[in-house]
């Protein structure tokens, strides 16, 4: 077992799983706090500092798709939070509307508490840390990084645009964009793009890296049929066209 800090919520309808799974994961060293529905993980996340969600899709009343939607609305305070959306197995449209509601990894059922796990400390370790091998990159300056008449506030995690308005980003997302200003002007494969923002090795089917960056350049509001902003690179992946500068803070009086 492993000492850790990270306070796990379980949202599951299904009592029996939320017990085998809050059991197994305070094995490993996790803390767990269970929900039964919108209502109790709500009282949840204002009671105590949960560092990932895991939402089950199917639940009565308010079902997953729409406690994460809501929770990656605007204004938010859990805006950011890591989400792992359970989805029944074969539901594809169940992982992909998941996927653009906000949730940043999904896990079809059944599965295995171990593999679970392991999906959990890998979102962790992504929310916490920039992409790997980025050393001496945009990203390890305080301050913003501007590009195309944005900016993204590095230390708030805020997007901003030309009007200083704040537009709210997922967690996926923050890191998906994090991954191309940090490669500019460089096409990057889907398996690449996959690898630096979940983790893992893409399937022939896996569509999650095209829903992600179809949800980016909705919130850069990049014209879909013809990009300018992040680009299609027909058979090899995807590219940012801009160049991207970095504003160092304002010097403290």
């Amino acid at each position: 077992m492993t000492a850790s800090n990270d306070h796990i919520l379980i949202v599951d309808d299904d009592k029996e799983i939320r017990s085998l799974l809050a059991d197994y994961l305070e094995k490993q060293g996790l803390r767990c706090t269970t929900a039964a529905d919108g209502r109790e993980m709500k009282a949840a996340l204002e009671r105590h500092r949960i560092d990932l969600i895991v939402l089950d899709i199917m639940m009565p009343g308010e079902d997953g798709l729409t406690l994460c939607r809501n929770l990656r609305a605007g204004g938010s305070a859990h805006a950011n939070l890591p989400v792992l959306m359970l989805t029944a197995r074969g539901e594809d449209m169940d992982r992909i509307v998941g996927l653009e509601m906000g949730a940043d990894d999904y896990l079809p059922k059944p599965f295995v508490p171990r593999e679970l796990y392991a999906r959990i400390r890998a979102i962790l370790r992504r929310a916490r840390a920039l992409p790997p091998n980025l050393e001496g990159s945009p990203a390890d300056h305080a301050g913003q990084l501007h590009f195309a008449g944005w900016r993204l506030d590095t230390a708030a995690r805020h997007l901003i645009d030309q009007d200083g308005t704040i537009v709210p980003l997922s967690g996926a997302e923050h890191r998906m964009l994090m991954v191309f200003l940090t490669h500019p002007q460089r096409v990057l494969s889907r398996d690449q793009l996959m690898e630096l923002t979940q983790g893992r090795e893409a399937d022939a089917f896996d569509r999650s890296i095209d829903l992600l960056v179809s949800r980016l350049r909705q919130r850069l509001r990049d014209n879909a049929r013809e990009p300018a902003i992040i680009k299609t690179v027909r058979n090899e992946g995807y590219v940012l066209a801009s160049t991207v500068a970095v504003a160092e803070p304002p010097a403290q009086p």
